[in-house]
C-alpha cells in the first residue's frame, strides 16, 4: 500500500528546509527482538530514517539518522523478505517496496536507466 499524502506531509515536517521528497517507504529493523519501525525518506539531498510510533508503524516520531543522498540502499537481499542495509542496520521492507528501493538507487547512481516521464507536462 502506498504511503499516504498525510504521512508524507508528516515526514516533510521532519526534513531540512526545501528538501524534495522522492520516495518514502516503511521498513523494520531486524533481527528481533529489537524490531524498530522506520519510514525511509529519500529526498533530492538525503536519505533520512524516521523512527515511527510504537503502535503506529506508519506515523513518524523523530529523526533516527540522516545519510547523504549518494548512500546506496541496495543491493536488495531476498530471504524471508526483501532486506537492505544502511548505517550498519538491516532493514526489512515489504515486497511491494523492493521496486522503490531499486528506483531510488537508479535515480542516484544510474539515472540513464530510468524510463522517461511519459507525461512531463502534468
Amino acid at each position: 500500500m502506498p504511503v499516504s499524502a498525510t504521512i508524507r506531509e508528516r515526514c516533510r515536517a521532519m526534513l531540512g528546509p526545501g528538501e524534495d521528497i522522492r520516495y518514502v517507504f516503511p521498513a523494520v529493523a531486524v533481527p528481533p527482538p529489537a524490531t524498530i519501525g522506520f519510514l525511509v525518506v529519500v529526498t533530492d539531498r538525503s536519505i533520512t530514517l524516521l523512527s515511527t510510533k510504537m503502535f503506529s508503524r506508519d506515523e513518524p516520531s523523530g529523526v533516527w539518522a540522516r545519510y547523504p543522498r549518494r548512500t546506496r540502499l541496495g543491493p536488495i537481499e531476498f530471504g524471508s523478505g526483501p532486506r537492505i542495509e544502511i548505517g550498519g542496520m538491516t532493514l526489512e521492507v515489504d515486497d511491494e517496496y523492493a521496486a522503490v528501493v531499486a528506483a531510488a538507487d537508479a535515480e542516484a547512481f544510474t539515472p540513464g536507466d530510468l524510463p522517461r516521464d511519459p507525461l512531463p507536462d502534468l
